[in-house]
C-alpha cells in the first residue's frame, strides 16, 4: 500500500501546469496576429512554431522525463553539463552564434534551425548543481572547500551568459544557483555575503553597456523619454491599464497592433491584461502561485536532497524569470527582455521548460 502511493506522480501539479501551458498558446494565438500578419502574412505563425517546434516536441520530453527515475540523471550530471557549457561557447563562434535584437551572442543557427543555448542550461545547471552539491554534503559549510569551490562552478555558466552579454538571463541562472546553495544547507553569512557580491556586480554590468544604464534611467524615469528609451514601458502600462477589471475582450487588443514592441515575447503579459483584465491576470497569478506552492511542497518532503534540489531549481528558475517578466511590465524593475515563461514565443524555452517539469513529476512520483 505504501509503495502504491509513493509511486503516484502530484496530479495536482500536472494539472496546473497543463492549464498554464495552454492559457499561454490561446494568449499567443491574440498577441501574434499583427506581427505575425506584417512580417509573415500568416496571423497564426507564432502560435503555429510555438505548438511545432516547442509544445509537441516538450510535450514528449514531459511525459519521458516524468517516467524516467530522477535519480538517472544524477549518473549523468557531468556529461550534460559539458555538453550545455560547449553550446553556450558555440554562440561566441562566427557563423554559428547569432545576435538578437539588443545586439548579445543568444542564438546558435545550424541547419536551418535557431536555438537558445542559455535556455537549457537553466536546466543542465539544476542537473549538475544538484549532483555536485548531493556530493559535497555537510563539506558545503566550511567556506574555502565547500561553499566557494560549489560557488565557483555555478559561476561558470552564469559568467558565460553575462559575456554574450545577457543580464535578464544571467540574473536568473545566479538565483538558481543562490537557491540551491541556500536549500543545500549552506551557511546564511555566505549566502549574504554572494548577494552583496552579486549587487555590486549588478551595479559593474550596468556601468559596463550604456544600453543597460538607459534601461535603468528609463524605468526609475520612463516620461522623461516616451518616444525613445521609455516607449516600451510607456506603451505597457497604457495596454495595462486599458484592461481594466474585465479586459477589452479577447482578441481586442488596441497595443498589439505594431504599437507596444516585443507583444509574442517580453511585453505579454501587457496584451493579456490589456485583453482579459485584471480579474483574468489575478488568476493567471494564483495559477503561477499554485504551480510553486506543490512545487515547494515536493521539495519539502523529497527525503533525497538531490531530487530536492532539483525541484527547488526549477521552481525557484519559474518564480525569478516570472518575477522580473510581469515586474518590468507594470513598472517595478527595470525591462530585462526575459520572457514570460509558457506564455512567451519561443520554442527552446518552451521545450526545456516542459522537460524541466517532467523532472519535477518524476520527483513527485519516485521519491
Amino acid at each position: 500500500m505504501k509503495q502504491e502511493s509513493s509511486s503516484r506522480a502530484d496530479y495536482s501539479l500536472i494539472i496546473f501546469f497543463f492549464i498554464l501551458v495552454f492559457f499561454g498558446l490561446m494568449v499567443l494565438s491574440s498577441a501574434g496576429v499583427a506581427v505575425g500578419i506584417h512580417d509573415f502574412n500568416d496571423q497564426y505563425f507564432f502560435v503555429k512554431r510555438q505548438i511545432f517546434l516547442g509544445f509537441l516536441p516538450g510535450l514528449f520530453l514531459f511525459f519521458l522525463f516524468a517516467k524516467i527515475d530522477f535519480l538517472f540523471w544524477k549518473k549523468y550530471a557531468t556529461p550534460i553539463f559539458i555538453l550545455g557549457l560547449i553550446l553556450l561557447f558555440l554562440v561566441f563562434i562566427p557563423g554559428i552564434g547569432s545576435t538578437n535584437n539588443t545586439g548579445a551572442n543568444s542564438w546558435i543557427n545550424l541547419f536551418g534551425f535557431s536555438f537558445q543555448p542559455a535556455e537549457a542550461m537553466k536546466l543542465t545547471m539544476i542537473i549538475y548543481m544538484a549532483a555536485f552539491l548531493n556530493k559535497m554534503g555537510t563539506k558545503l559549510l566550511d567556506l574555502k572547500e565547500g561553499f566557494l569551490v560549489a560557488l565557483g562552478v555555478g559561476m561558470i555558466p552564469v559568467t558565460l551568459v553575462a559575456l554574450q552579454p545577457d543580464v535578464g538571463t544571467t540574473s536568473i541562472l545566479f538565483a538558481i544557483v543562490l537557491a540551491v546553495l541556500y536549500f543545500a544547507q549552506a551557511k546564511f553569512s555566505h549566502i549574504a555575503m554572494l548577494v552583496i557580491v552579486a549587487v555590486v556586480g549588478f551595479m559593474f554590468l550596468v556601468a559596463l553597456a550604456p544600453y543597460r544604464a538607459e534601461r535603468l534611467t528609463t524605468f526609475l524615469h520612463p516620461e522623461l523619454d516616451p518616444l525613445g528609451q521609455g516607449y516600451q514601458i510607456n506603451q505597457a502600462f497604457l495596454a495595462v491599464g486599458s484592461g481594466g477589471f474585465f479586459g477589452l475582450g479577447f482578441g481586442h487588443s488596441i497595443q498589439k497592433f505594431q504599437y507596444l514592441p516585443e507583444v509574442h515575447g517580453d511585453s505579454i503579459f501587457a496584451i493579456m491584461s490589456e485583453e482579459l483584465g485584471f480579474l483574468v491576470v489575478v488568476g493567471f497569478l494564483l495559477l503561477l502561485f499554485m504551480i510553486l506552492k506543490r512545487g515547494f511542497f515536493i521539495a519539502s518532503h523529497c527525503q533525497d536532497l538531490f531530487g530536492k534540489l532539483l525541484v527547488v531549481g526549477v521552481m525557484s528558475w519559474l518564480f525569478v524569470q516570472s518575477f522580473l517578466n510581469i515586474g518590468a511590465i507594470i513598472g517595478i524593475l527595470p525591462l530585462t527582455g526575459v520572457p514570460l515563461p509558457f506564455v512567451s514565443h519561443g520554442g527552446s524555452a518552451l521545450l526545456i521548460g516542459m522537460a524541466s517539469m517532467g523532472i519535477v513529476v518524476s520527483v513527485s512520483k519516485h521519491s
